[in-house]
């Protein structure tokens, strides 16, 4: 902010150091003499000798003609500049006035407004643009530094701006998915915490009775058969019940961990498609990738056109990763109500047994060595059309890897 009040300043000093080097360049020309008036001076005399009448208003350089006596001294003596001729039996005062004014006091004053014009607009330009655009990004500089040490609390102010107003917004949004994602990561973990100690206390019980017996067993302290049998019995009973907890806390574990918003509506499909294939046709284009896009008609699609965009670029990214890099197209079908998005790629090298557990979280297939992943993509694509009333599945058929998105038509 305050290098652009610099600036401001800066620019206005230059413009008042302009404004006076060109003063005074008109100033000192003005003072300066043309030897014009020479000219005007043999004009007036030859028309002067021709007999004509002669005014000085047909002259610039001349100020005045006068007809004297040679006799006369004080026809000589005038405070302007003058040339005495002669024309015919007469003696004529012809006085002049040869200072050069480029156009004079109007050219001066033209000048001088042009350039206070200049700086007055300038300036406008630049108070407009601190106003709304420097001193709005100003504000939110820092915001990015605050979320990289986790302080989301603080909302921002809101900005009516054209230019960041929106941008505003979606920094605020960012800030509240992140604190609102935070709090639910806090949340959650506190509540894996506090069911992993509960369970955990649980287990003790059975496990000391379990502990007990095998002590007794080993000692020999039951001899009677029937004894022996209740004490068997009831130390299945108990394996059986720290075999619930543990199906408990496995199940706890494999809880979904990911929170998914969708906003479900009525929308075209090509709204999606056009926007993945300016993206990725740029993006393969520089790969080397060939991207295909069949003819399809337009529908509309419940959904959520955003969600539906990130499993297109899911599925997208995992054909470039693990395809091998030739060709990638996307082809369209339908079945009963729903529109089939299918992308399909060459060069796959999954085993065909592995497709049921592409969609598993945190699974990765024997084609992934030495590429980087985390096993999430295609198990999110699987959430987000689940929460879309959708579907996905995969297929493998002669080296191409197919994998197709389900949407709902409206």
């Amino acid at each position: 902010m305050k290098s652009f009040d610099k600036l401001i300043v800066f620019f206005v000093v230059i413009m008042i150091v302009l404004t006076a080097s060109v003063d005074h360049i008109l100033l000192k020309d003005r003072g300066e003499t043309s030897g014009y008036y020479l000219v005007e001076v043999n004009r007036v005399k030859h028309r002067l000798d021709a007999g004509e009448k002669v005014s000085a208003d047909d002259f610039t350089a001349i100020t005045g003609i006068y007809d004297i006596d040679a006799d006369d001294e004080a026809a000589f003596d005038s405070k302007r500049e003058y040339v005495i001729c002669k024309s015919g039996d007469r003696l004529y005062r012809i006085e002049y006035d040869d200072k050069t004014e480029n156009g004079s006091r109007r050219s001066f004053v033209a000048v001088n407004i042009a350039f206070i014009a200049v700086t007055v607009i300038g300036l406008a330009v630049l108070l407009y643009l601190r106003s709304k655009m420097i001193k709005p990004f100003n504000r939110i500089s820092e915001l990015p530094y605050e979320l990289s040490k986790g302080n989301l609390t603080d909302p921002l102010k809101e900005d009516k701006s054209r230019y960041f107003g929106k941008f505003v917004w979606g920094l605020d949004m960012l800030r509240e998915k992140l604190e609102s994602s935070k709090q639910k990561e806090f949340e959650h973990a506190k509540a894996e915490k506090t069911m992993i100690l509960s369970l955990s206390h649980d287990i003790k019980t059975p496990l000391s009775s379990i502990k007990l017996y095998s002590k007794a067993l080993a000692r020999g302290l039951y001899t009677d058969p029937q004894k022996l049998d209740e004490i068997y019995g009831s130390i299945g009973e108990k394996a059986d019940e720290i075999e619930r907890y543990l199906e408990e806390i496995i199940k706890h574990s494999s809880d979904d961990f990911i929170s998914f918003e969708v906003e479900n509506r009525d929308y075209y499909l090509s709204q999606v498609i056009d926007s993945v294939e300016s993206f990725y046709q740029s993006k393969l284009s520089l790969n080397g990738t060939e991207l295909t896009l069949e003819n399809y008609t337009d529908c509309l699609i419940y959904g959520d056109p955003d969600r539906l965009t990130e499993v297109l670029q899911n599925i997208i990214e995992n054909a470039i990763k693990y395809g091998d890099g030739k060709n990638i197209s996307i082809v369209f079908s339908d079945e009963e109500d729903c529109r089939l998005v299918t992308v399909k790629n060459s060069g796959c090298e999954l085993p065909k047994n592995e497709l049921d557990h592409i969609f598993d979280s945190f699974w990765r297939g024997s084609n992934t060595n030495g590429k980087q992943g985390s096993g999430l993509g295609l198990y999110i694509c699987r959430r987000l059309m689940n929460s879309m009333h959708g579907d996905i599945f995969a297929d493998i058929n002669d080296g191409y890897m197919f994998v197709t998105a389900v949407c709902r038509k409206s």
